[in-house]
This record gives structure tokens, sequence and C-alpha cells, in this order.
């Protein structure tokens, strides 16, 4: 599939700086595979159009204060680091920016005792940084000097790093929120649980291969890189007794997505699982598990529009897209939400 079939014109206008408030106030499109009809709602009526015993899959991981701004040494340069995810304790894969200004043997400050060393520059151009501290220690100073990371198209910072967790957000991890999750409430998640409908989540840790773009001419070239993720046997057990009662297994994100498929058998029961998944989704994949998704309106040429696509075929999902810019719809992170139904 050549991958200008995933590019679309969007406003600038349209890219949404700053949620909605509440959060359960943004709007939800409602997509009908089988018809084709799409319906133009509110999010906190998600209520209304699930059914008893369906259930919800939520991905609880936590952002972290991911981004690093420090000095090199002993020169004084800026460097920024982006920590894409843990190898070991105290040794991080970053992005880098000036890449320049971190070279093997670089040692970068972030505060006063708070250090690390380039030590490796992979194939794809990342960089490997051993810190000065780990366990515990780490956390503590990744917390006082880190900034929560986000999205390049988001303009303004943050002034409540809160808007930009889940209010079910638990496994610190994340370099990037698992955005179609912002826009639950408290008071609506008691409301689905009050009308029957199940909540259980899943954890993956989203790092680079949830954000990088499709380079190649061809979908199918592109590499997906592995992320970590966790399905309790709670959380597999009840997920296979709603799908063995009939029922909906509405996926919360393409996160959610990609870790039930990932651990799931042929015949779509969901296995206990903690490992790495780089499971890459693409247009005549056979979803197993997941029949329902909630989900942003995504940026062109990445691989979450891809599987969106996957999920709902490339002629609907554009059409839906063209529909959500012509009604003005809010897009990407802090944006708008889609529902995908059978």
């Amino acid at each position: 599939m050549r991958v200008e079939l995933l590019d679309f014109e969007l406003p600038k206008e349209l890219i949404a700086q700053e949620p909605i408030e509440p959060r359960d106030c943004a709007r939800l499109m409602v997509l009908h595979k089988s018809s084709g009809e799409i319906q133009h709602r509110v999010f906190y009526e998600l209520v209304e159009l699930l059914s008893s015993g369906d259930i919800i899959v939520v991905n609880d991981t936590k952002v972290i204060k991911a981004r690093l701004r420090g000095r090199r040494l002993p020169t004084g340069g800026k460097v920024e680091l982006l920590l894409l995810r843990q190898l070991e304790d105290g040794v991080w894969e970053a992005l880098a920016c000036p890449a320049k200004r971190a070279r093997p043997e670089t040692e970068i400050v972030f505060g006063d005792d708070f250090l690390g060393k380039v030590v490796e520059i992979k194939q794809t151009g990342t960089r490997v940084v051993q810190f000065n501290k780990a366990g515990s220690e780490f956390w503590e100073a990744l917390e006082k000097y880190g900034n929560v990371p986000t999205p390049p198209y988001i303009k303004r910072e943050v002034s409540d790093e809160k808007s930009y967790q889940t209010v079910y957000a638990k496994k610190l991890g994340s370099v990037a929120a698992p955005t179609a999750g912002l826009h639950f409430t408290e008071r609506l998640m008691d409301e689905l649980v009050r009308a029957g409908i199940k909540i259980t989540s899943v954890t993956l840790h989203i790092g680079w291969a949830t954000f990088k773009p499709i380079t190649s001419s061809e979908v199918e070239q592109h590499k997906m890189e592995e992320e970590y993720c966790e399905v309790s046997e709670d959380a597999a057990n009840e997920i296979n007794m709603a799908k063995t009662n009939g029922k909906r297994i509405v996926a919360v994100g393409t996160t959610v997505v990609r870790v039930l498929e990932s651990v799931a058998d042929e015949d779509g029961t969901v296995k206990p699982w903690a490992g790495w998944t780089n499971l890459y989704i693409t247009p005549g994949y056979k979803f197993k598990v997941v029949d329902s998704l909630i989900t942003n309106f995504h940026m062109p040429r990445s691989t979450n529009l891809l599987l969106v696509v996957a999920f709902a075929g490339l002629e609907l999902t554009m059409k839906a897209y063209q529909i959500a810019i012509n009604e003005r719809y809010r897009f990407y992170s802090f944006g708008d939400a889609m529902l995908i139904l059978p």
C-alpha cells in the first residue's frame, strides 16, 4: 500500500492546542463499519452507545517526565534528550537535539548532581545514554529535572501536567500519552460501570514505535520498534468472558489494540503476558480480539492512522476524516474522538 494514501490536508487551526474541559465534553464521531453510517455525538454519551456486558479495555500507562534539557560538558552547549525506553537500570535509549552535540563519550549535565553520558549511537540515530543514577534515585532525579513531553504540534507549554495523563494512569513508563483515553472522566467511568459496562486495563508503555512516522514509500516496508506491554490474568479472564458471551471488546486507543492482538491465540483467546511487542498492523490484518475501537484523529502517514485503516477500511476511514475536517472536529492528542463499531 502506497503511503500517500494516508495523506490529507488539515487546516492548522484544527490541531487542538489544549484539551476540552470537562474532558468528556469532546465531540465523538461514531462510525458504523457494517453500514457506513456516521453519527455526531458527544463523548459523555458513550454510555448510550454501548450495552451491558460490553467491556472497555484501557491502557493504564503513565507518562514520565521524559524530556530532559541539559548542557554539554565542558562547553556548556544546550542539549535536549527525549527518553524513549529503558534498556537497563540507569541506561536509556533517547533522541538527542541537536544530535551533533551528543556524540559518543559526550557528558550532559541536567542538574546539580544528575548527568548522563552518551555511550552508543544506534543505526536509527538514537543515543544510548548511561546516567549516573539508577533505581529510585534515577526516578527522583527525573521527577525533579525532567518535563512531561508533548508532541511538537502542540505549540504551547502544558500548564497542568495532569491534562496529559489519563484519569486512570498508574504505571510509569510512557513518553507519550495514550490519547484516546484522555476523554474519560471519573464521572463517566462511574456511569459506564453502573450501566453494566465493564472496564479493565492492560499496559503498553508508549515509546518511539507509536509516534515514529512512516517514511517508506510502501507502508509494508516500515519497521515497528518494540514496546513493553503487560496483560494480567484478571484482565485476560474478563476479556475472554465478555467475548464468550458475545459482548463487544472496546479498545481505547491503538495501543490497546496492539496489546490484545499481540497476546491472543489464533482463536482470539487472550493470554496473560508481560514482554515486548512490535506488532505492526496493516490493511489485511485479521483482528482476533478487538471489534470496537475508540481512537483520536491521527496524523497523516502515521502507524496509528494505518491501524485505523486496517480496522475500518481505507475508503470509510478517509471519508470519515474528510467529514471531520468539514465539520471542524479537533485533531490529534488533545482533539476529539472517534468510536468505530461493527
